[in-house]
Order: C-alpha cells, then structure tokens, then sequence
C-alpha cells in the first residue's frame, strides 16, 4: 500500500522572521514535488521539519501527514520518513554492503535474507559485487547510488530530496536524477524535492513550489 504525503497549514519562522506561512501541499505517491526557491527561504527547514530534525531555534506549527497517519509530534525514526543530502554520508569505516545493512528494516530478518537483499540492492544499482568494497574507491556516482539504496532499504514510505545532485557534474547529474525519480515511482514513493536547479523541476515533472513568491507553477 503506497500513501501520499500531506503538508496541511505548516508554517515555519526564527525569531521574528517568518520563513513559510500557511503552506498545504499534497504529494501523490510515485510523484515529485519540487520547491524551490533562494537561500534562506525556508527549503532545508522545510525538509527537517518533515523529517523531524528541526533545530530548536525554529518555530513550526501545522501536520504532516503520511497517509492517514499524522507523524509530526514522532521522533524522526518512526516517521518512516527517508532523507538523501547533498553528500552521501556514507560511513568510512564500514563497508559498501555494511552500509547498506545499516539502513536494512528490521522486517528483513535472519543474516541470509540479509545478504540477499543487499545484494538485490546492489544489483539495482549496478554495482553487483560491490558489498566488500571500501566507500573511498567509489566514484561520485557509485557513492551516491549507494546512499540512494540505503536509503530505500529502510523502507521510507516517503522521500525528501534536500539538493542531492548540486556537486555532480551535469552528465553525472541527469543520470543519478533519472536514477533516483525512476526507483521512487517504481517504489510509488511520495517525493518533494528541494533545488536551486529548474532542471531539476523539470525533469521531476511534477508540481512546483516557489517559496520565495509563495505560488505554484
């Protein structure tokens, strides 16, 4: 069963300043929405707000909604909420397939189901055989396919994007975006995807969210 992501009245501001007011947005599974927008406009902060990392400083009022099941007072790891970055975080010291067990859902039980769903992962992404293999001789594109995957491993019933493809090249670019959008709709994943980039909106074919004029394109 796939759910749309709902973002009903959410409103975000530090100190005085006001950063979203009033903002409703619905998300369709196997969609993208992009928001877009300057810096300091709000569209990270939008981002931990939906994942539940937002700092302190910040005010937030308004839902949001995975499905019918409202998760904004949940901590982050029961929002079933996934997050790609602009770097991959992979970690250092572990390997390609023991980054991918760290995001594996609980649901996959027992060492050999384990085993196989990595590999399934891998193979996905192109990188069959690639489980013992050190992060640091990745290239670019491969480290950000596994973070994808790892991501995707855990199971997210939604995904936010926070400008996953700003320090690829362009050809590097349009292919790991293509990548992305194609494994989420296969997923029937709600997505909202934060960029400075229109291509980005484009080839996300969705709605468009502009924070700093506040309408839709």
């Amino acid at each position: 069963m796939t759910d749309m992501l709902t973002l009903l009245s959410v409103s975000i501001s530090i100190g005085d300043k006001p950063l979203i007011s009033g903002l409703n947005l619905a998300v369709e599974p196997g969609t993208v929405a992009t928001v877009m927008g300057p810096s300091g406009s709000g569209k990270s902060t939008l981002i931990a707000f939906i994942g539940g990392h937002l700092e302190p400083a910040f005010k937030a009022t308004g839902s949001v909604l995975i499905g019918n099941r409202d998760v904004t007072a949940l901590p982050p790891e029961r929002r079933a909420v996934g997050i790609l970055f602009q770097d991959d975080l992979l970690f250092p010291h572990l390997s390609v397939g023991a980054n991918l067990a760290f995001g594996l859902a609980r649901s996959v039980a027992g060492p050999e189901a384990r085993r196989a769903r990595i590999a399934e992962a891998l193979a996905e992404a192109g990188l069959s055989g690639f489980e013992n293999r050190d992060p640091a001789t990745l290239s670019g594109g491969q480290r950000a396919r596994v973070a994808l995957m790892r991501t995707l491993l855990a199971a997210p019933k939604a995904l936010l994007l926070d400008e996953p493809f700003s320090k690829l090249d362009s050809n590097l670019r349009r292919e790991f975006r293509r990548f992305v959008f194609d494994r989420a709709a296969a997923k029937r994943l709600p997505v909202l995807l934060v960029t400075h980039d229109l291509g980005d909106a484009r080839a996300a074919g969705g709605q468009v969210l502009n924070l700093g004029s506040c309408r839709r394109e």
